[in-house]
């Protein structure tokens, strides 16, 4: 294990060197977003894999039941060890809120069934955490995701939300890691 010192050098704080895998979600009830990242120590990320599960087109609960097993497939082929999934904002139509809830609502239960950790974030916090700033809009997110994980080219935009979602969710992480040895005392 490696130390880093906090406070000026006067507590030291021991971090795991391993990288922890994390796959983020940006649910929706047509195009439901995933993106799997791994952290290490250092802050480093390494882009594992993105894509889209494009579920249009389908009458609605065949949408959600492929949105689940679509999610456990993914799990269970790139074995993260948590999770992060952006929380539902107050869409202006009733309707269209109560779908993407329960998209949601599909994502969540493969998550947990899983056995993964999850944590939710609300969109300004996503966007504060991958670009700079809460009110980026969906270029931004893609361009900053793409420069941020060294990709060739930027993601569909569910991808990149769903990519920046996971590492939101890194850089909370490594922020409670540094201060566990400081609250626990």
């Amino acid at each position: 294990m490696a130390a880093v010192a906090l406070n000026g050098g006067a507590t030291p704080a021991f971090l795991p060197q391993a990288a922890v895998r994390i796959i983020g979600i940006d649910p929706g009830s047509l195009r439901t977003g995933y993106g799997i990242i791994e952290s290490d120590a250092a802050g480093e990320l390494r882009h594992v894999a993105h894509g889209c599960l494009n579920v249009s087109g389908q009458p609605f609960l065949e949408r959600i039941g492929a949105i689940y097993r679509e999610l456990k497939q993914i799990i269970g082929t790139y074995h993260p060890e948590e999770a992060a999934i952006e929380q539902v904002f107050m869409a202006r139509n009733a309707d269209s809120a109560l779908k993407l809830g329960q998209a949601r609502g599909a994502a969540l239960v493969a998550l947990l069934e899983a056995g993964l950790p999850v944590e939710e974030y609300t969109a300004l916090q996503i966007k504060k955490a991958a670009v700079g700033g809460g009110h980026a809009a969906k270029e931004q997110v893609q361009s900053m995701v793409r420069w941020l994980l060294k990709l060739s080219e930027n993601p569909q935009a569910d991808a990149a939300d769903a990519l920046a979602c996971a590492i939101c969710h890194a850089h909370h992480g490594r922020t409670r890691q540094r201060w566990q040895p400081a609250v626990s005392r």
